[in-house]
């Protein structure tokens, strides 16, 4: 691994109400491997230590504990007293606000990080970068007269040009629309790939994190919760957390129950049965056999046909698709992916029926009632 954390923890002083000073952890005993060459992307709600990670990564806040490495090299040890200076470490930083030079034109911007090559080379190395990020012809303009992609594209052509072994990008599509972060995403995968920049990015956006990262990690109270790839995050999350942010879905009291003679067990849900799925779980696994069940959105299937029916709670329409909120008789709610030409009046009564290729369930939370017999 070109990149490895252990066990890195980062705390922050915090002055409660009766005045005493305390600690609280913005990153909580985190490890990580990144590969030469990967794109790996931190993920989770506000708050949650990624960008205080990428920052203890950068050099720019201490160890509390853990130790970081590059390139088989220690960057930070806390127990050891370590601690490279950021500019020791030969990691570029992209950040959210671009921070251009305002004074200098577009090249210059790009050329301050490598001014000590000989001029030729530099000349060459800034032509080389600004035709990889499309903006070859914008070399003498200056910052202001691009718009908010151009300019982010020119902040990572900066960070590029010193040919760093690692970049951090935090958050940098942030201040952009929608559309446009998701076709800069692309770009940016697609030029990180082509010069074989190892990268660490984070964001909030799930699309970002699946467009960009060969590895994903979501992040959660300061502990990484899953460091994997976008289908095992999606398909098989390994927390409830997990599973809760990513995608669209609902846990569903459920029970799992012996099978049938051959057959193994099965997930008994409000929809019907789960069966002959492979990753089922022996009935043993919780008490009684009483679990949450993972439904997703794409896992609910409409189907005029099917004895289960549903009430029309909300709809959100998504252009190819309207997202269903789905209330069944018995009271439990589920999410639905229906066709747009479906499109049905809120109240109304139409019929699912479940379609799970990947069972997912956790122990039953305490407001959970028993189901299934």
């Amino acid at each position: 691994m070109l990149l490895s954390l252990t066990q890195v923890s980062i705390r922050y002083p915090s002055t409660p109400d009766t005045g005493a000073v305390d600690e609280r952890s913005a990153v909580d005993s985190v490890s990580l491997g990144l590969a030469q060459g990967d794109i790996g992307v931190l993920i989770g709600p506000s708050g949650c230590g990624k960008t205080s990670l990428l920052r203890a990564i950068a050099g720019l806040e201490p160890l509390a504990s853990g130790q970081i490495s590059l390139g088989g090299a220690v960057l930070g040890d806390a127990e050891r007293n370590v601690h490279v200076a950021p500019e020791m470490r030969r990691i570029g930083m992209v950040f959210q606000d671009y921070a251009l030079f305002p004074h200098l034109s577009v090249a210059q911007n790009v050329a301050f990080g490598i001014q000590g090559q000989p001029a030729a080379e530099r000349q060459c190395r800034v032509t080389e970068l600004l035709d990889l990020v499309g903006l070859g012809s914008a070399a003498k303009r200056a910052p202001h007269q691009l718009s908010g992609g151009q300019q982010q594209r020119i902040a990572l052509a900066r960070a590029l040009a010193p040919a760093p072994r690692l970049l951090l990008l935090d958050e940098p599509f942030s201040s952009l629309d929608v559309d446009l972060r998701e076709r800069l995403a692309q770009e940016l995968r697609s030029i990180l790939k082509q010069t074989g920049t190892t990268a660490l990015f984070v964001t909030h956006d799930q699309l970002e994190a699946f467009a960009l990262g060969d590895v994903i990690g979501v992040m959660h109270r300061g502990r990484l919760e899953q460091w994997d790839d976008a289908y095992h995050l999606y398909h098989r999350p390994a927390t409830r957390f997990v599973a809760d942010f990513i995608g669209h879905g609902v846990f569903t009291p459920a029970r799992i129950v012996e099978g049938d003679g051959a057959s193994g067990p099965r997930v008994r849900t409000p929809l019907g049965d789960l069966v002959d799925v492979e990753e089922c779980p022996l009935p043993a696994a919780y008490p009684g056999g009483e679990c949450d069940v993972l439904l997703r959105a794409d896992d609910i299937v409409h189907d005029d046909e099917s004895p289960v029916k549903a009430r029309i709670e909300r709809k959100a329409f998504r252009g190819s698709e309207f997202l269903y909120t789905l209330q069944l008789a018995t009271g439990e709610r589920v999410l639905a992916h229906v066709p747009s030409h479906h499109d049905h009046r809120l109240g109304e009564w139409i019929g699912i029926r479940a379609e799970v290729d990947h069972v997912v369930t956790f122990a039953r939370e305490a407001s959970g009632g028993a189901y299934g017999a």
